[in-house]
């Protein structure tokens, strides 16, 4: 069995010491959204209660007759791709007023998603879906779906 590149993924920023993370908030686990200057600057989209990030890679298969039944997959080819999911309460920020503003013209900016130990992942982003709802006696709230366009990298 191959050894996880946990050396390579520690030193682009995803651990922070050897295979053993330290427990973070969920609270410093924030989307950011670029202000559009050159080099731009990112603004915390306020009100987020929860934030999800999913790494998704597709795969190739390449099995054949010689496979001896077990299906074979091509190593570093398919479509690799950055989900990023988020809800919380409605506050009018800038940043919700810029990702508003991107979900209604189908436009991509750049945001960042930062943690708690200082790693960031940097990268173009679609908001794919915006939803807004509120109970008659609650706050008004939203979600969000966020899908990447072109590579996340570490910042």
């Amino acid at each position: 069995m191959a050894r996880l590149p946990f050396d390579k993924l520690r030193a682009n920023g995803f651990f922070t010491k050897g295979y053993m993370m330290t427990a973070q908030k969920g609270s410093a686990f924030l989307l950011k959204i670029s202000d559009g200057a050159q080099p731009p600057a990112y603004d915390t989209v306020a009100g987020l209660r929860t934030t999800q990030l999913s790494i998704n890679g597709d795969s190739v298969v390449v099995t054949h007759k010689d496979s001896g039944g077990w299906r074979e997959l091509l190593s570093g080819a398919g479509t690799r791709s950055v989900s990023v999911s988020a809800s919380g309460i409605f506050l009018g920020s800038a940043a919700e007023a810029r990702v508003q503003a991107h979900a209604l013209a189908g436009t991509i900016d750049d945001y960042e998603l930062s943690f708690e130990d200082g790693a960031r992942l940097r990268g173009r982003f679609l908001v794919q879906r915006l939803d807004y709802a509120g109970d008659f006696n609650g706050e008004r709230n939203y979600t969000l779906q966020l899908e990447s366009s072109g590579a996340v990298v570490s910042a």
